[in-house]
């Protein structure tokens, strides 16, 4: 067997198996350039990167999560509150900081439900979810405001003729390859998620968990902050559909849901997937419906094919 077939192959690495997501978002590329002429368009691309860029910045902070066998189901529900923060009638260096700070609380509430009082992951998280998207509710009851205008620039705008949505996600994942993979933090994820002891390796287990629970919301806070800018007011229910598609893109990517294994690149392969199964079947005027479908389809396939005994899936 060559190097490079053993590159493709391994499966059972720290980083997983990354290689045949990647294969095929290069086929579906392919395969949609040359069934639809409006898939290869500059104009297509780039809204296929301003679609994603809130997918990377909400799938990163869940593959931190995941990565000690955790789940993070209020991360839609934080999306939605940033944009409802940011369309108040506030000045930008006020709400951007009091987005992040509730974003921040609510990854601490979220980390202390699951380290000192032992709640499962997904009920710490979706209990959270409910009462954040309560929050939001009695901020915006309904899409409206108006967003900052430096807010807007910073997704809307370019420098130096780069796009705003490329820089945002070249940075998201320079900034989570060095969390993750350029950091004793991210040893230690791994080393939690693997099942290794605080007791054996000296890892301050809770302290760091609590960390990933904060860093997953505040990367939501980020894509809220993108979707704010985008849209330039707030929507209550913008992030409802980011909980589920942060996990499918994080479990595409070959993240095991069972924790200690994957990798940022892999997350970056599962979000271009996603994204791509979405811009195609908008090109081929796919109903939203089925899109649905098809995404939870999606994700209940890689969970079969995932080992699930240890996450309660």
């Amino acid at each position: 067997m060559t190097k490079v077939s053993r590159i493709f192959l391994r499966s059972n690495s720290r980083y997983g198996l990354w290689t045949i997501p990647l294969l095929v978002a290069t086929a579906g590329c392919a395969g949609l350039a040359a069934s639809t002429g409006d898939f290869a368009t500059w104009q297509n691309i780039l809204n296929l990167v301003a679609q994603a860029a809130p997918l990377i910045l909400v799938s990163i902070g869940q593959m931190i999560v995941i990565l000690v066998r955790g789940l993070d189901l209020s991360v839609g529900s934080v999306v939605s509150l940033t944009t409802a923060i940011l369309s108040l009638n506030a000045p930008v260096y006020l709400t951007v900081p009091a987005a992040i700070l509730m974003a921040a609380l609510v990854g601490l509430l979220n980390g202390i439900s699951v380290t000192r009082f032992r709640v499962h992951p997904i009920i710490a998280t979706l209990s959270m979810m409910g009462i954040t998207q309560g929050v939001t509710m009695f901020i915006r009851p309904s899409a409206g405001g108006t967003v900052a205008s430096e807010i807007v620039f910073l997704v809307s705008g370019q420098v130096l003729g780069v796009y705003m949505p490329v820089i945002w996600s070249i940075a998201a994942i320079l900034l989570a390859w060095k969390i993750v993979h350029g950091s004793r933090f991210g040893l230690h994820l791994f080393a939690i998620g693997g099942g290794e002891t605080a007791a054996t390796f000296g890892i301050a287990e809770h302290r760091n968990i609590l960390a990933a629970y904060i860093l997953s919301s505040c990367f939501a806070a980020a894509a809220g902050i993108f979707l704010a800018g985008r849209i330039a007011s707030g929507d209550p229910n913008i992030g409802m559909q980011y909980a589920v598609d942060s996990i499918t893109a994080v479990a595409l990517g070959g993240t095991q849901l069972a924790g200690g294994i994957g990798s940022v690149h892999g997350t970056i392969i599962g979000c271009a997937l996603l994204a791509l199964i979405a811009n195609g079947m908008n090109l081929l005027n796919v109903s939203a419906f089925v899109q649905t479908i098809v995404k939870g389809l999606i994700l209940l396939v890689v969970i079969l094919l995932q080992p699930r005994k240890n996450i309660g899936l």
